[in-house]
């Protein structure tokens, strides 16, 4: 007969990292993992490459553990080091990354969605991925994520100007691409 795991507190379960303790780790990682991947998918291309950034995210929260303050929140916390170790990520994949054009996204890429499901989540998330991997960054720290122009351009080592533009040029892809579902579906409505 399988045991049922015992929930323990955060605290609990925090002292138990900073003591080195495996289970204990496991037990945080395993609570958080749905969270930390949803933080994660946004920031990469693949799920692969999400798995890689929360397993360097996880290692550091374990490292660095004695840095986080227990009177504050957990989570945002986590989320800090996640998006931080996902800008990391992405500025070491840069020169691998190759660009799309929207065009050629858009023909790789077959969505299914019916007309009440357009705004969606995983819709949404489907379109951002679309994105090259500097304008989904860039729209994910801005629009998701609360940072300033200041903040992304010291985050992603670019420059304000350049956070802008690339956040403008998200918004119009993304524009389009929701443009082009919606004439898409009158298309077929209409015939």
């Amino acid at each position: 007969m399988a045991q049922t795991p015992q929930i323990l507190p955060l605290s609990d379960l925090l002292a138990g990292c900073l003591r080195q303790h495996r289970r204990s780790q496991e037990v945080l990682y395993r609570q958080f993992y749905g969270y930390a991947m949803g933080v994660c998918l946004r920031y990469t291309q693949t799920r692969e490459e999400a798995v890689e950034v929360l397993n360097d995210g996880f290692l550091k929260v374990f490292t660095k553990l004695n840095q986080y303050d227990p009177m504050q929140p957990f989570k945002p916390w986590l989320r800090r080091i996640l998006i931080n170790t996902a800008t990391d990520y992405y500025r070491q994949a840069v020169p691998h990354y190759y660009q799309k054009d929207l065009a050629a996204a858009e023909q790789e890429m077959s969505l299914e969605a019916d007309g009440l499901s357009n705004l969606e989540y995983e819709y949404l998330l489907t379109l951002v991925k679309r994105l090259t991997p500097a304008y989904r960054i860039v729209f994910n720290l801005y629009a998701i994520d609360g940072y300033s122009h200041d903040e992304i351009a010291t985050q992603l080592g670019i420059s304000v100007g350049t956070s802008k533009s690339n956040l403008a040029r998200a918004r119009e892809n993304l524009r389009q691409m929701l443009q082009k579902k919606t004439n898409d579906e009158y298309g077929r409505v209409a015939r």
